[in-house]
């Protein structure tokens, strides 16, 4: 009688239910941890996903991203002479003050003037170009073709017209290699920028 007794499981203080309740109170706290786990992996995973977004390299395809600039304006080695900016200024001038006097008197100041522009916009051009700050190359693939197309055509302009073809052929060719480079070297440029602002 006594062994059995001493066999009898011990009395549970609330009986049954506080034991059924004290069992759901440790799923719920166990819930509770596991949701607390998968929300702060969510969270890690989308930090690092944020971060490689931000240090990634920009897509191949170009577009409109590229007219987009990217970090600071790349200073001149005049810096802080704006010596560009006044070659701009200064050539607007005397291009409008040979307009103004006219062909026959103006030819002169008019010719500077449009020289001193297209020095001054060349140089920032191909300065953010080359830095990867913000893509020129269908104006600098350009630039060289209409030089050589320009010189070309007060040679070549008494003589036929199978001259003509073949200099917009070379004209063609010259653009598309100039433009090959000078986009890869814009990729090149624009990458190393990202890369380096994301540190």
């Amino acid at each position: 009688m006594a062994g059995a007794a001493a066999a009898a499981p011990a009395h549970v203080p609330g009986g049954p239910q506080a034991a059924s309740e004290s069992a759901s109170a440790v799923q719920r706290s166990g819930a509770g941890i596991e949701r607390r786990g998968a929300q702060s992996r969510r969270s890690g995973s989308s930090s690092r996903r944020a971060r490689s977004r931000r240090a990634s390299p920009p897509a191949r395809g170009g577009g409109l991203d590229d007219l987009l600039p990217v970090g600071k304006r790349p200073p001149a080695p005049w810096h802080p002479l704006p010596l560009s900016e006044l070659l701009i200024l200064v050539g607007a001038i005397g291009a409008v003050v040979g307009l103004s006097r006219g062909i026959s008197h103006g030819g002169p100041p008019l010719i500077a003037g449009l020289v001193a522009v297209a020095i001054g916009t060349v140089e920032v051009t191909l300065r953010e170009h080359l830095s990867g700050y913000r893509s020129h190359t269908i104006i600098l693939a350009l630039i060289p073709v209409l030089v050589l197309d320009s010189s070309l055509v007060l040679l070549v302009a008494p003589f036929g017209t199978g001259l003509k073809l073949a200099m917009l052929v070379l004209d063609v060719v010259v653009f598309a290699l100039l433009y090959k480079l000078l986009r890869a070297r814009f990729l090149d440029a624009r990458r190393e920028r990202v890369f380096t602002r994301g540190r």
